[in-house]
């Protein structure tokens, strides 16, 4: 049975740009996540931050951190923190490979996106490596190199 994307299975939420500019993705996986009702209703109107979030590894539970999920207008004084850690839902075996693989100098484990399958929200957390530099550079002008290829072929096939 195969998983489908965010694309195809529900409405995508929030996602973090900033992760595809700044790290090489080198696993994705799918994770349910703990939510308030206030959050959940706030998740739905699509007012979540995703940029400067990351996942921490705890005592075997996943945590999702420093992820920003506005309060909700029509909240009471029970609204929710705006900052607040919240549990992610993943399987054993994946948080002890994402824990190994942490513990390595280099990895970390950030968002990508937040989005609602059949009424629940996931997130899709990725394995990542941070970029240098140099790297970024090398990408930005391999995007304007590979930009500047398609609009010669479309003015040559133009004429």
């Amino acid at each position: 049975m195969s998983r489908k994307s965010a694309g195809e299975e529900g409405k995508v939420v929030a996602s973090n740009r900033k992760a595809y500019h700044d790290y090489f993705l080198e696993d994705t996986y799918e994770a349910g996540i703990v939510l308030t009702g206030t959050e959940i209703k706030s998740v739905r109107a699509g007012r979540v931050n995703l940029r400067d979030g990351f996942v921490q590894i705890r005592q075997g539970e996943a945590w999702l951190v420093n992820v920003h999920i506005s309060p909700y207008d029509f909240g009471n004084r029970e609204n929710h923190e705006p900052r607040r850690d919240r549990k992610l839902l993943l399987h054993r075996q994946e948080i002890r490979k994402l824990q190994s693989k942490v513990s390595e100098r280099g990895w970390t484990i950030v968002p990508l996106k937040m989005y609602l399958k059949d009424g629940r929200a996931k997130v899709e957390i990725a394995l990542v490596r941070g970029k240098r530099l140099y790297d970024k550079k090398d990408a930005i002008a391999e995007r304007d190199a590979d930009r500047e290829l398609r609009r010669t072929i479309k003015e040559w096939e133009q004429e």
